[in-house]
């Protein structure tokens, strides 16, 4: 009888081990997922994109299985860009050793599986983001570094195959236009043209308190014409402009090759850089040209894309590094960026979050149509609580969005940009050349102006922070305290911000 308990005993026990054998064998293969071998095709890709901003308004590479990042990262020249660090974890200013171990593990993941020695491996480090970027050419890379705690996110930063039709001169007109004089006034006792918009946010009279003097601006986009001789340390300084600088720098690399250090030079080979710096700052001058809106501040502008689509992995990296030197600037109060993407950019999106740890102002573009961005809603970065997203409107007595210009929640502010029903009618700015003029519009101009107008109000009360400045714009808009679904607080009264 007992002999018979034990083998029933034995028996049980084996068919228990058994069955925990087959649950494990079970849950082990549920855990392996089988990714096809090839690759999807660009088409696929795009269209698997397009489909997801149309229902959710929004794209994230960390949304994505393993195979579809990886075909994205093999058809964008095999560069991966790894957040890492502890979540939330966007820069470090110090030495970390804790910090170092993570992304030195992350490097040793990726050469394990990549088979590589660490000298033939193909890496960019970033300075202050905690950011690496790394060739990847096999899956499995991909799906080692998701299962590390040390990744905050993977994105295929050389994929700039999302619109094939999206070409590198989006928002480039170096053309000069012939303007209409009834576009614009002639302010005394220089003989400086007024753009007919400023009147209509009484930018003028506010320049009988502040003329933005002692406020140094930072703008990124295309860089500033090295042809226009009122936006170089030539003619920065003319007619009632004095006392200030002119900066230019360059942060883009123009390389077909992801890893290159050929920076492109400081200047704008693509116009809009140099109608943004005019609007925000060109000078009170002799010349009869266009004035900007603070004709007195300080501009340092980086050349760190090459159009305002930021499609490119040498225009992300190129921002991202301009925003952190602009960040380490104490003298800079103001970022202005009239640039963006229709979804958000790991790495510059941990630059803007250093910038704005530093204390600076941040305007973004809350967008303007291209052929690749019409029927987007507001774009990136200006759809980060970091920044301050403006757009552009009409001079209807009921607002409307000017042609061209985006709307949505995310918009804080609104500038006038053109007129009632889609009238032929654009601020004037300075041209790329000496002497030259030409009209501009959109939310990116939108954009410049009002961080023209914020260089006033600093002025105006050197010791403001941030938020106190933000405020006084918030004050002076005419929808404060409220705000619209579509248009924020709405335009700005320059005057009533800077009393």
């Amino acid at each position: 009888m007992k002999r018979n308990f034990f083998k029933l005993l034995l028996l049980v026990v084996m068919v228990l081990v058994s069955c925990s054998k087959d649950e494990t064998n079970i849950e082990s293969q549920s855990e392996t997922v089988q990714f096809p071998k090839n690759p999807l095709t660009i088409e696929q890709i795009n269209s698997r994109i397009s489909e997801t901003i149309e229902n959710t308004g929004d794209f994230d590479w960390n949304a994505v299985d393993e195979h579809f990042l990886w075909s994205a990262v093999v058809h964008g020249q095999n560069v991966l860009t790894i957040g890492y660090g502890n979540p939330g974890q966007s820069f470090s200013e110090t030495e970390d050793p804790v910090l170092q171990s993570k992304k030195s593990a992350l490097i040793s993941i990726v050469l394990n599986t990549e088979a590589v020695e660490k000298e033939d491996l193909k890496l960019v480090e970033h300075e202050i983001i905690t950011v690496i970027d790394v060739e990847v050419t096999k899956i499995e890379t991909i799906i080692e570094l998701r299962k590390s705690d040390f990744v905050r996110y993977l994105e295929p930063n050389g994929y700039n195959l999302y619109s094939i039709t999206a070409k590198s001169s989006s928002g480039c007109d170096k053309n000069p236009d012939t303007i209409n004089s009834a576009h614009y006034s002639t302010v005394s006792p220089n003989n400086a043209q007024v753009s007919w918009h400023f009147s209509e946010h009484n930018i003028p009279q506010a320049w009988n308190y502040s003329t933005g003097s002692g406020v140094t601006i930072g703008l990124i986009d295309t860089g500033v014409s090295a042809s226009q001789y009122l936006l170089n340390s030539s003619g920065f300084n003319d007619g009632a402009s004095t006392g200030r600088f002119v900066q230019k720098y360059g942060t883009f690399i123009d390389s077909s090759w992801w890893w290159s250090s050929n920076y492109d030079g400081p200047h704008d080979k693509c116009g809009h850089g140099t109608a943004m710096g005019s609007t925000m700052a060109a000078p009170r001058n002799n010349d009869g040209m266009p004035v900007g809106v603070a004709y007195n501040a300080n501009l340092v502008a980086y050349r760190a894309t090459e159009d305002v689509l930021l499609n490119d992995y040498h225009e992300r990296k190129g921002v991202s590094m301009a925003l952190t030197q602009l960040g380490n600037r104490s003298d800079v109060k103001i970022i202005s960026m009239s640039i963006g993407y229709v979804w958000s950019i790991g790495n510059i999106k941990d630059a803007v979050k250093y910038a704005y740890s530093k204390g600076k102002l941040i305007f973004a573009a809350g967008g303007t149509s291209t052929s690749f961005t019409n029927g987007f809603g507001v774009i990136f970065p200006a759809t980060m609580s970091e920044t301050v997203a403006v757009t552009g409107v009409d001079d209807g007595s009921n607002y409307e969005r000017c042609d061209t210009c985006h709307s949505g929640s995310k918009i804080d502010f609104t500038i006038i940009m053109e007129g009632d029903n889609n009238t032929s009618k654009a601020p004037p700015v300075l041209g790329f050349n000496t002497g030259q003029r030409r009209y501009t519009g959109g939310s990116s101009v939108a954009t410049a102006t009002t961080a023209g107008i914020a260089a006033l109000i600093w002025s105006r009360y050197p010791s403001w922070s941030r938020t106190q400045v933000l405020n006084r714009l918030k004050q002076s808009a005419e929808f404060y305290p409220n705000k619209s679904g579509s248009f924020g607080y709405g335009n700005i009264d320059a005057l009533q911000a800077v009393q």
